[in-house]
């Protein structure tokens, strides 16, 4: 059995200590909490106080829970309103158009999927909640380069390895992918990250118009296009989709 790290451990305690109070702590106060020495205490307050997870009052010295933890916190909490506001447009969109109906977020250089409701047959599928797809290839990820600037960032930044022989992999071709899915509102992926499957996503925003996610629908290509494009009630059904969850996140109107 693996052992546990005992500083991530310590440092852990520490921000339950600060947490759990209502008032700052000082050195001597979370020290003896701990049971730790003072400068064992101060090295790790010192590390998450780098970090963000931690802040000093420059007047008292005493330390409390930083603005980085607010900022992880409510990332936590926007994915799961995301998923709770799309379960029933997700189902719906599956239903109708007899696809795979996936929901996506940005999580360090992929797409993280968060939800994803199965293709309304009998086949054998495999739940795919919290796999990761990249941001290049993907229609999510193509939509999530399009509208979010750290997306963008990390897609440009990283490198853009070919899965198929239709994978874009220039830098300006991809950059001109993204202003098509821009003008357009919604990415494609036609056999761009597997053979054979074919993809189309929409943006997703909150009521401050900041993009938190995307929608797709993901099929086998003779299903999902018709004459080497993706069908056009498709294409509509996803984006009514994505216009739907954001009204309900607070988007307004689109």
């Amino acid at each position: 059995m693996a052992k546990n790290i005992q500083s991530l451990e310590r440092a852990a305690a520490m921000l339950r200590l600060l947490a759990g109070g209502e008032r700052r702590l000082g050195l001597s106060d979370i020290a003896s909490s701990l049971d730790l020495a003072k400068g064992t205490a101060h090295g790790i307050l010192r590390t998450l106080q780098n970090e963000g997870f931690v802040e000093q009052d420059p007047a008292s010295g005493r330390y409390q829970l930083g603005a980085e933890l607010l900022r992880l916190g409510n990332s936590y909490l926007d994915v799961h309103e995301l998923r709770a506001r799309a379960l029933v447009w997700t189902d719906d969109l599956a239903r109708s158009s007899g696809e795979s109906a996936h929901l996506g977020v940005l999580h360090q250089q992929g797409v993280l999927i968060v939800h994803h409701v199965f293709r309304p047959d009998d086949s054998r599928q495999v739940l795919e909640v919290g796999a990761m797809q990249p941001l290049h290839s993907t229609a999510l990820g193509k939509v999530l380069a399009a509208y979010d600037p750290v997306a963008h960032t990390e897609a440009v930044e990283t490198e853009r390895r070919p899965f198929t022989p239709r994978t874009v992999t220039d830098l300006e071709e991809f950059e001109s992918v993204l202003d098509l899915t821009r003008a357009r509102g919604w990415a494609a992926d036609i056999e761009e990250t597997w053979e054979g499957v074919a993809a189309v996503a929409a943006p997703i925003h909150d009521r401050r118009r900041m993009p938190v996610g995307a929608v797709a629908v993901t099929g086998a290509v003779e299903r999902v296009c018709s004459g080497g494009e993706l069908r056009p009630e498709l294409v509509a059904a996803v984006r009514d989709c994505a216009r739907a969850v954001s009204r309900d996140l607070g988007a307004g109107r689109f």
